[in-house]
């Protein structure tokens, strides 16, 4: 039996783990695909605080090393069920684990296009987080994929970075908020490509620019490109918890900055809580809370 069971092996799961660890508490991961989550896709990672340039896969690996360096035990296996208790108890497609408490910290996964070509550049100029790497284009040529309120906030912040700013929808008005695409009006170095999806990201050993469909004229136009933004929505990896624990009306964990459940015992660390902010370093700042929270939760 282990003292916290945790549920997701991104920045918020291996800091909770370190954490619990520091504490002399025994702690397995258990993660479905690869270490790191959402951050071991970014290239380039300079806005963790008291550290330099790395890949994001390097940031991910260090701290996988500083959890088995401590004894943590890693699991690649795919949770399928949380069954409440004493103890509890996590079913994994593999096995089954007992635990005293669990902590939840599945992330999201960003909404993708489908589009030819996506897949294989992420990272290579295609991102979901524009406050992450939009650093990357200053004085370039950037676009921005989505119209709702991410994507018109992403194109805004974009526009004081880049030298120039698509913005490709595929609707002829924004889902945004009035006040966001008035401001985005009111930038010159944006320019609107509405009523367009993308066909293709076009690779040539990096994205060099997207072909875009006009639905309206059948028109079709490359843009060339140094970057692309796809902000078309993030889906919380929670579903399958949704029968013990409360989920917003998003799919996401309704817990507090205490990351604290509605079940005792349950914690929550990461981008899959309802909050406004999802970054690296709130990732690891929640993955602290969670494990502190467990470990005063075992000693009570």
């Amino acid at each position: 039996m282990y003292d916290i069971i945790i549920i997701g092996g991104g920045p918020a799961g291996l800091t909770a783990a370190l954490y619990a660890l520091r504490a002399e508490k025994s702690v397995v991961v258990i993660e479905k695909l690869g270490l790191g989550g959402q951050i071991a896709l970014s290239s380039e990672v300079e806005n963790f605080p008291g550290t330099m340039k790395m890949s994001g896969a390097e940031f991910a690996a260090n701290l996988a090393a500083q959890v088995e360096n401590l004894g943590g035990r890693i699991e690649y296996e795919e949770v399928v069920e949380i069954i409440d208790g004493n103890p509890k108890t996590v079913v994994t497609d593999l096995d089954r684990y007992e635990g005293r408490s669990i902590i939840i910290a599945t992330g999201v996964k960003n909404r993708r296009l489908g589009a030819e070509g996506e897949e294989e550049l992420i990272g290579k100029g295609v991102s979901f987080c524009a406050v992450c790497d939009g650093s990357f284009y200053k004085n370039k040529t950037v676009a921005v994929i989505g119209g709702g309120n991410t994507a018109v906030e992403d194109a805004i912040y974009l526009s004081d970075i880049a030298e120039k700013v698509y913005i490709v929808h595929r609707r002829d008005t924004f889902r945004a908020e009035n006040r966001l695409v008035r401001a985005l009006a009111e930038r010159k170095n944006v320019e609107l490509v509405l009523d367009s999806t993308v066909e293709k990201f076009v690779n040539e050993g990096g994205l060099k620019g997207i072909d875009v469909l006009n639905a309206k004229s059948g028109e079709k136009r490359h843009i060339a490109l140094d970057g692309a933004f796809v902000a078309v929505g993030q889906i919380p990896q929670c579903e399958i918890f949704r029968d013990i624990i409360i989920l917003d009306e998003g799919g996401y964990v309704s817990a507090g900055e205490n990351c604290r459940t509605n079940v005792e015992g349950i914690f929550v660390a990461g981008d899959c809580r309802n909050k406004t902010v999802r970054q690296l370093t709130t990732a690891v700042g929640d993955g602290s809370v969670a494990a502190l929270a467990a470990i005063d939760y075992l000693g009570n």
